[in-house]
């Protein structure tokens, strides 16, 4: 009875604060900013959790999850320590690779590169790149395997290509670094050793997105080992992916302690770790920022209320003098108050939701009408704005901000209570 009596008065007194000009134009800026806030946090968390999801689906399913590459001496028998990094639970599929450092030399132009000397099936299994394919074709990396006298196939990113103005089936010199270089026997003597050169052809091009396109070059396993000297079967390390991403560095590590020989363990956490840090940041300073927004908008509930109260002291005595009690009063102009965050939290939410399902289409009309790009793929790993909607985030807001509007309530409608009647009445 008295939560119906409670409730029966601050809706009544909520529809007759629209005669008010003053009190109605606070109470709807109330409302308003906490809609905003509401509706802006849903969109920001939404971007930052596609963020985070493109980062594990598409970036890392090019960049290995982990990798355990030699100390010392090669990874002799390939087979049976990827056969061995399979057998972990979280492990999904392992790939042998050779690491080369050197530069592509085509023309007049030099380029910096990274080399990768891969299996062309296992390779496909810890990584998609093949997927991404321009130009020509990732299996005809092998196409000269059999010929002594061919040149060697080599995949590139379209960065690289660009750089050096290379198309399909373009030949070039790959220039390994000293370091590589030493590894000659007819070399290693040599306090500044000449770089060894080897003609290359261009079998395929591809174009992921990000600094992946402006340094990467794959050739195949069999060529890699005869330029660094190493036994067939011998290799430099060895790639995993992982079922969970977030679960590679110790996945690394039990792989890596299962092997006979010393490897230095990397994981995507290392070389591409400040991404998903930097996501985590922007979502941490973004959140905090439009929850004091929410604050600010749920303090002017105290505003509307302490005016609201005001204007009611003769309401609240004759109540008081019938025999109302204390909580009655104070949960009356509760309810009063809590109206502007409840519809403020339903229309932020709604608007929300909508605006986060449709994020992606929305900037690319944005874009497409004012001729501006967002997020340039040869800058970040992606050229659109990911959206993903979590339903956490949507349940922690809004109950975020209908906590603030219910504080903002307590110290107007306590002060309700403390109305003397006699006075009030007296004057009336």
């Amino acid at each position: 009875m008295t939560q119906s009596l409670s409730l029966f008065l601050g809706l009544r007194y909520v529809r007759s604060r629209n005669g008010n000009g003053f009190s109605s134009f606070i109470s709807a800026s109330s409302t308003i900013g906490i809609a905003l806030g509401v509706m802006v946090l849903i969109i920001v968390l939404s971007a930052m959790n596609g963020f985070e999801r493109a980062l594990a689906q598409h970036l890392l399913s090019v960049i290995p999850h982990g990798e355990l590459i030699a100390i010392n001496t090669p990874i002799d028998n390939w087979q049976k320590h990827v056969a061995k990094a399979q057998q972990h639970p979280q492990v999904i599929a392992a790939a042998p690779v050779i690491k080369l450092t050197g530069m592509m030399q085509h023309g007049s132009e030099l380029k910096a590169v990274a080399v990768r000397g891969v299996d062309l099936k296992l390779e496909q299994q810890v990584s998609t790149i093949a997927d991404y394919m321009i130009a020509g074709s990732w299996q005809a990396i092998d196409d000269a395997e059999n010929s002594e006298n061919a040149e060697v196939g080599v995949v590139i990113g379209s960065g690289v290509a660009k750089k050096l103005q290379l198309e399909l089936g373009d030949s070039l010199q790959l220039l390994l670094s000293s370091v590589i270089a030493q590894k000659s026997n007819q070399q290693a003597n040599t306090k500044f050793p000449v770089p060894i050169k080897h003609q290359v052809n261009v079998v395929g091009i591809f174009k992921f997105g990000g600094t992946i396109d402006e340094n990467a070059v794959y050739l195949s396993l069999e060529h890699a080992e005869k330029m660094v000297n190493l036994a067939k079967g011998q290799v430099q390390g060895i790639r995993i992916k992982v079922a969970d991403v977030f679960q590679a560095p110790e996945v690394a590590r039990d792989v890596a302690f299962s092997f006979d020989t010393y490897v230095a363990i990397h994981d995507w956490t290392r070389s591409h770790g400040h991404i998903f840090n930097d996501i985590q940041l922007v979502r941490l300073v973004m959140f905090i920022v439009l929850i004091l927004v929410i604050a600010v908008a749920s303090f002017n509930i105290v505003s509307t209320l302490i005016m609201a109260v005001n204007e009611k002291k003769g309401d609240i005595a004759i109540l008081k003098t019938m025999g109302a009690p204390a909580s009655v009063i104070m949960a009356t102009f509760m309810f009063q108050g809590l109206v502007n965050g409840v519809v403020g939290c339903l229309v932020g939410t709604v608007l929300g939701i909508v605006i986060s399902l449709n994020l992606t289409d929305i900037v690319i009309a944005v874009e497409t009408l004012f001729n501006v790009k967002v997020l340039s793929g040869d800058i970040y790993f992606i050229d659109f704005l990911p959206t993903h909607l979590n339903q956490t985030d949507v349940i922690i807001t809004v109950c975020t901000a209908l906590l603030m509007s219910l504080l903002a309530t307590i110290y107007p409608a306590w002060q309700a209570t403390k109305v003397e009647p006699a006075q009030v009445l007296g004057q009336m």
